[in-house]
């Protein structure tokens, strides 16, 4: 199970390069358009050399269309041959283990080998959106990650067992923003995943967690930590900002309760910001990196140095979904990534 863990650097990238994907819908655009962005961008992303793609759950957000990760992970799968793909992640306080567990065990057993499970306990949206979907308790997050690991194993109590059983299962992942999904995965040897692109104050003190906290398990011997960069690469730095001034509004129009699919570039310019939201903008844009692709790659490098992550996850949520995948592929020109099997 350990390799399904560890990736392995391609090309002259440090550390395995990964996706993070939104299936973002910009202005004037549909759902329809997102995902098959999403699903362009996974054959081009296997092809240049990107270890795992990974997709986020969220709900009530007109600028996210993926709500549903196990059916766009098995959608992705479909049309992707070797890639890892998983969920970044299922916010488990939304859905009870055994339905869960059902979801990931098929995925695995359709595509083996392939699949990752990664765990949040966040909402993933607003309170009357959780409420709706009658949301569970998030204190609860360590004995529902027991209890799901449990069905997957085969291990549940009271004789309860979901199906398929397989003779292994998907490596889960823990994900979080603060301390405490942190501190569980490294009590539980669990690879933690690490919310960098919203939360960039917290990353080395939660990694600094995790690490001091880290128990050996079955799954792993030493800690394996992956965070999520913000990163947006352009034909010219001038471009990169332009482009990621336009998730940066949609960031703000998301913290001030009105979410709106990804605003255009001459939106985002035009934008009649007050002096507190170009503070929020201008906060938020030093933790994108952003620039050409060897711009993004010193970017990235020096991120890796200072948080010592094994691996990065790169989301680039701006608008237009041309945009997204050439930024993906720019950064893979710049690490002369190399596809799995590549010589």
């Amino acid at each position: 199970m350990t390799d399904q863990i560890r990736g392995l650097a391609r090309g002259e990238a440090d550390v395995p390069l990964s996706i993070l994907d939104l299936a973002t819908v910009s202005e004037g655009g549909t759902a329809t358009d997102a995902l098959r962005t999403s699903t362009e961008l996974v054959r081009h992303a296997e092809r240049w050399g990107y270890h795992r793609y990974w997709v986020a759950e969220h709900h009530g957000m007109p600028s996210v269309a993926s709500s549903s990760p196990a059916v766009l992970i098995a959608h992705l799968a479909a049309n992707s041959e070797s890639i890892r793909l998983g969920s970044g992640g299922v916010m488990l306080p939304n859905h009870p283990p055994l339905i869960v567990a059902e979801q990931f065990a098929t995925l695995h057993a359709l595509h083996p080998g392939r699949i990752d499970l990664g765990l949040g306990r966040a909402p993933g949206t607003d309170p009357a959106t959780a409420s709706a979907m009658r949301r569970g308790d998030a204190d609860a997050f360590p004995e529902e990650v027991s209890a799901l690991t449990a069905f997957l194993d085969g291990e549940a109590p009271g004789g309860l067992q979901s199906y398929p059983l397989n003779a292994d299962r998907p490596p889960i992942w823990l994900l979080g923003s603060s301390g405490f999904s942190a501190q569980l995965a490294g009590l539980l040897g669990l690879p933690f995943a690490f919310a960098h692109h919203f939360s960039a104050e917290n990353t080395e003190p939660a990694l600094d967690l995790y690490r001091s906290t880290f128990r050996p398990s079955r799954w792993l011997d030493r800690p394996y930590a992956m965070i999520g960069v913000s990163a947006v690469a352009a034909d010219s730095s001038e471009q990169a900002l332009r482009l990621s001034r336009t998730l940066a509004l949609a960031m703000l129009r998301l913290r001030r309760g009105r979410p709106s699919p990804i605003p255009s570039p001459e939106e985002a310019e035009a934008y009649p910001y007050s002096d507190v939201e170009q503070t929020f903008v201008d906060g938020y844009l030093r933790n994108v990196v952003k620039g050409t692709g060897a711009e993004v790659r010193a970017g990235l490098g020096a991120l890796r140095e200072r948080t010592r992550a094994d691996e990065l996850m790169i989301t680039t949520g701006v608008y237009g979904g041309a945009n997204r995948i050439r930024s993906y592929e720019l950064i893979a020109e710049a690490h002369k990534l190399k596809a799995s099997g590549d010589a």
